[in-house]
This record gives C-alpha cells, sequence and structure tokens, in this order.
C-alpha cells in the first residue's frame, strides 16, 4: 500500500494504463462467459450496484425480482409447480456455488436416510464423467465426497450411462449428468441415465438421484431443442443448475439452482436471520453479494422472452457451423465437437508430426485471439484439440476473420523447421546412449522394444512439458 494517496485521476489512470495489456474479452474464444450486454442493462447495474442482496427486508423489491426469476428458470425446465405454488431454488454465485449447494442437499438427505436404516453414511460418492468442470472436483474434496469417474475414450468424450450406472452403489448420493460438456459441448444422455438408473433403482431398492450440471446447455435446450429430454421431465432429476452469466446472457457473477420440490431440499440446510430485519431464509454459502446480477437477469429474462432467447441461440449454433466449415475446408483438422450441443468447436489436428495445437494457439495471440488448446482427461489424454466457444457477439464475420487468421498461422508454421524430433532420430540416438551406458545391453534389446522404451520416455517428456 502508497504510504500516501494521490488524487483520483491520477489513480484512475494507472489502473487503466494496467489494464491496456489484458486480452480483450471479445475476442476471448476461450470463455463461455458473457462479454456484451445492452446499455440500457449497464445502467441498472450500476444504479444497484450498491446493494446487498443479503438485506432483503431493506430491498424486498430485489428479492422479489430473483425469486421471479428461480420461478421463470424452473418453467423451462419444466419443473411439476401447481398452480399458485412457487418453484424451490436461489440465485447463486456462478454455478460453481449453485453445484456446491445441489451436491450438499443430496448428501444431507442419503446421510438422513442412512442413518434411519441404521446403516454406515461416512462414506458418499458421486458419479460422474471424467469430463466434469474442475468445481466438482472441489466439492468432492471440500465436503469429503468421493468422485467415481467414468472414464473416456477416443471419439467418445461425455459419460457413458451404461457405465455410471454400473458404478453407482448403495453410497451414491447422485449421478451428475452434464447438459453441455466444457471440453466437446455435448449434451449427455440424460434420458437413457434415467431409464438404466430407474431400472437399477428398482432391482436394488435404492433411490439413487441425478442432478443434471445444465451451466452451459440450461439456456440452449429450452430453445433449441425443445424435444430434448433432460430436465424434471425425468422423474429421477431432482436438481438442476445453470449459469445466467454464461448462454443467460448476464456478466459474470450470476448461477442458478432449482429443486423439483421442497422435499429434495432438506429443511436444516436453511439457515433463518432476523439480525437484518424480518425472519429471512437463507441458502447460499457466501452471504454478502451484489444485486447487479440479479437485476441483470430479470432484464434479459423480461426483455429478450421465450423468442429473444430462441433468435440468439440459433443465431449463435449457425455462425458455429460456419465455423467448423471453415476449418474443415482447411483439410488440417479434424472437428470433434458434435452439431447438438452447446455452440463451440473444437477441433483436433490431423497430423501433429510437425507441430502441435499448442503451437497453433500462441500464433493466434498475435492476432488478438485468446483460443485454449489442452489435452483429454483420464484414458483419452493422448487427444489434444482447440476449442472456440461461440458467444452472443461473435459474429458470422468474426467468424470468418478467424478462420483466415488459423489459415494464416497455418502457413507460417510450415515454413519452419520442425520442433518434434522425428521418432527415426530418437530411436537411433538411444541406441548409442544405451550402448554407451549399459555396455552393449541395448544389442541385446531389438529395434522394437527400443523404440517402444523411447517413446513411453519422449511421452512422459511432452506430458510434463505440458
Amino acid at each position: 500500500m502508497p504510504k500516501n494517496s494521490m488524487p483520483k485521476e491520477a489513480a484512475y489512470q494507472v489502473i487503466t494504463d494496467e489494464l491496456m495489456l489484458d486480452g480483450n474479452p471479445r475476442l476471448n474464444l476461450a470463455s463461455f462467459v458473457t462479454t456484451w450486454m445492452e446499455p440500457e442493462c449497464d445502467k441498472l447495474m450500476m444504479a444497484s450496484i450498491n446493494k446487498n442482496y443479503v438485506d432483503m427486508d431493506e430491498y424486498p423489491v430485489t428479492t422479489e425480482l430473483q425469486n421471479r426469476c428461480v420461478n421463470m428458470i424452473a418453467n423451462l425446465f419444466n419443473a411439476p409447480i401447481g398452480s399458485g405454488e412457487a418453484a424451490v431454488g436461489v440465485g447463486t454465485v456462478g454455478s460453481s456455488e449453485a453445484i456446491m449447494l445441489a451436491g450438499l442437499a443430496f448428501k444431507r438427505k442419503w446421510q438422513q436416510k442412512m442413518k434411519s436404516q441404521g446403516k454406515p453414511y461416512d462414506k458418499p460418492n458421486i458419479v460422474t464423467g471424467a469430463n466434469v468442470q474442475v468445481c466438482w472436483e472441489k466439492f468432492a474434496r471440500y465436503f469429503e465426497v468421493e468422485l467415481k469417474e467414468v472414464k473416456l475414450k477416443e471419439g467418445y468424450y461425455v459419460m457413458d450411462p451404461v457405465k455410471a450406472v454400473e458404478m453407482v452403489d448403495e453410497n451414491t448420493i447422485c449421478v451428475a449428468a452434464i447438459l453441455g460438456s466444457t471440453l466437446t459441448g455435448e449434451f449427455e444422455n440424460v434420458k437413457l441415465l434415467n431409464e438404466l438408473l430407474t431400472k437399477k433403482n428398482t432391482e436394488t431398492g435404492w433411490d439413487t438421484p441425478i442432478h443434471v450440471d445444465a451451466a452451459s446447455g440450461g439456456f440452449i435446450a429450452p430453445f433449441v431443442y425443445p424435444q430434448l429430454e433432460w430436465d424434471f421431465r425425468l422423474p429421477l432429476v431432482k436438481s438442476i443448475n445453470v449459469s445466467g452469466h454464461k448462454y443467460g446472457l448476464v456478466y459474470a457473477g450470476i448461477g442458478w439452482v432449482v429443486w423439483r420440490s421442497k422435499e429434495d431440499l432438506p429443511d436444516d440446510l436453511v439457515f433463518h436471520i432476523n439480525y437484518l430485519g424480518s425472519d429471512q431464509p437463507t441458502f447460499t454459502l457466501n452471504f454478502s453479494k451484489g444485486s447487479s446480477q440479479i437485476l441483470a437477469q430479470y432484464y434479459q429474462l423480461i426483455r429478450l422472452g421465450f423468442e429473444g432467447y430462441k433468435s440468439i441461440m440459433e443465431n449463435c449454433i449457425g455462425n458455429a457451423l460456419i465455423l467448423k466449415e471453415g476449418i474443415e475446408k482447411t483439410g488440417r483438422f479434424e472437428v470433434v465437437s458434435k452439431d447438438v450441443g452447446v455452440p463451440l468447436v473444437a477441433f483436433a489436428l490431423k497430423d501433429s508430426t510437425k507441430y502441435t495445437v499448442f503451437q497453433i494457439s500462441d500464433a493466434l495471440r498475435k492476432f488478438g485471439w485468446i483460443v485454449p488448446a489442452y489435452t483429454m482427461p483420464a484414458d483419452a489424454e493422448h487427444i489434444a484439440v482447440l476449442r472456440v466457444v461461440v458467444r452472443e457477439d461473435f459474429s458470422c464475420s468474426l467468424a470468418e476473420r478467424l478462420i483466415s487468421h488459423i489459415q494464416e498461422v497455418l502457413k507460417e508454421l510450415d515454413s519452419l523447421p520442425s520442433r518434434i524430433v522425428k521418432d527415426s532420430h530418437v530411436v537411433a540416438v538411444a541406441k548409442e546412449v544405451v550402448e554407451e551406458n549399459k555396455d552393449g545391453e541395448a544389442a541385446k534389446m531389438g529395434d522394437r522394444k527400443i523404440e517402444e522404451k523411447v517413446t513411453k520416455q519422449w511421452r512422459h517428456y511432452v506430458k510434463t512439458k505440458k
């Protein structure tokens, strides 16, 4: 902290100058988070930025608007809400907090059931795919729940419902399905999961439920794929989370979690306080939070309506298809994402012997593009991809510009000497090294064994570098 104060203009300029080195949010194709809103919504947010949402007694209208958002989202997800009945849900700080709350509800309900049956309740677990977002790993570690992951395989980068149900046991508090995988945008088959799990529950006498992590796809599927059954139309789906700051079209900081009914949210998790005025029920991990994002979500819901959201999501999917076609036309990539899902394009190099997707990602930075490159999770780690998330502010012209820049990068990398050592050369060098260090032991090894050994070491080296 500086010893002395400075003029407000100077402080503003210092920070503004520093921020010039940040990336451009509009060109950040790594993020699902909304980077543009209408000026009218910006004004609403600034007008409410000094309101602490938790002061429900002081800001009753803000509380009412949050409840309206919960009801609209619950209806969007086909929650069985009776006439005049309010939905059960809460606004959160992104889907991370929403998942923590949903997981806690499942854990507490499972513990209560096991206690009533006189059984051990100290080893709960959750079954998910290895493609889950890191917040699920955080929940498991923070709240001492074993995370049982269904491994992926090449060409199938989402949770296999059959394998997931096989991993379910009496200590499974829920199976978590993803509507919009972070890796490829693909929707998992929640309907099949519901059918298989219902059958297993009937056979075993268990009542293992389903949670749907619809962080990315919750504001897409209802508008673009209304016939797709993934929500509360399926009996075992007890809770759903969605990110308002992704395709809910609100700036970062807002998520939602809704439950099928009041019975699915244990009463002992809800706290009642009165030191801010009247009795206020609260179920959140954090206490204080701003009201701005809640009002922004309400603005978007009433401003756009069903028709507006549908139009925007269809436009995003259309732009994603344009980008996909342009990438395929280069002849250099294999697209691993699916057409049905979140509007994104994930693609891998067909030939990685001369350069990698990580080099392409680095080279695109000079044009201002932030395009992430990463390897797939367990059992598919050898697949490395680039991913472009298509948001509302990613237009058709930007898609065409990105394609032209990718082509420029490919041309530039093609002209450079390879940074990847040829296998034959590695094997030849390895022969010499082993012969020198092991007194001729290499002579007893066949070429195939030497190649296998060197390849294993090389993969370990590359993994370490990544």
